[in-house]
């Protein structure tokens, strides 16, 4: 007794510690929900129901903590990509206002996908993120294919309202294939079920709902902002 005092308890089998102290991992896997909203709850309760000791505090790792960086790389890549994307239309145009219009493509193609996010019940998430990536450069090629035949005929023939029916009617073919040939190819990944569902289901939803909206500016909003653009340079023409 004078040395140590023996006595049976329960105690943890094993002791972790990190950076000289000590650490107590609580795991969980997460069913039916997105994991943003459960670490924000988590968060709440803890907050509201849990004091903490002095020297005690709560970290948020694993999958929650990967999402967080990349939350981060996204805020800059999305940004960078999009610049990069106009400032390659206005090397191809070589006018500000003609690869402004084409970009208009992308605010409507990224409200697509986002109504088609709210429609299937999906949070933003990472996989998300990657789809509106893939989406601006589809929405931005439509309004390519077309805008380039409209002003090509323009240039040649003079005629404004005829250039502008003409490459609708022209170019609605290939602007309708790229858009079936993409949201097709999509829909499996949309409705899997299986392993890796929850990384290619956001990403199918949001390139089929953004293209669908994508389609419609390009064929019918485009056409009338290059109308509107061009308009008093055609009539001092």
């Amino acid at each position: 007794m004078e040395v140590a005092e023996i006595s049976i308890g329960s105690t943890p089998n094993q002791i972790n510690r990190e950076n000289g102290k000590r650490r107590v991992v609580v795991t969980s896997n997460i069913r039916g929900r997105d994991l943003t909203s459960f670490v924000n709850e988590v968060r709440e309760r803890i907050n509201a129901q849990v004091n903490l000791p002095p020297g005690y505090y709560l970290e948020y790792g694993g999958a929650f903590e990967n999402l967080v960086s990349a939350s981060q790389r996204l805020s800059i890549v999305v940004p960078v990509t999009l610049a990069i994307i106009f400032g390659i239309l206005l090397m191809a145009f070589s006018s500000f206002r003609d690869a402004s219009i084409i970009f208009t493509g992308v605010p409507l193609a990224l409200t697509g996908g986002v109504l088609a996010l709210w429609f299937r019940d999906m949070p933003l998430s990472i996989s998300a993120g990657i789809g509106f990536i893939a989406l601006s450069g589809v929405a931005v090629l439509n309004g390519l294919v077309m805008l380039s035949f409209i002003k090509d005929w323009y240039e040649r023939e003079g005629d404004l309202q005829q250039a502008i029916v003409e490459g609708a009617m022209t170019r609605l073919r290939p602007v309708l294939m790229t858009a079936l040939v993409a949201s097709l190819g999509f829909i499996p990944m949309a409705l899997n079920t299986g392993t890796g569902a929850e990384v290619q289901r956001p990403i199918a939803t949001v390139v089929i709902g953004g293209i669908i909206s994508s389609t419609i500016l390009t064929l019918l909003v485009l056409p009338a902002l290059y109308r509107i653009a061009h308009f008093r340079s055609s009539k001092l023409a």
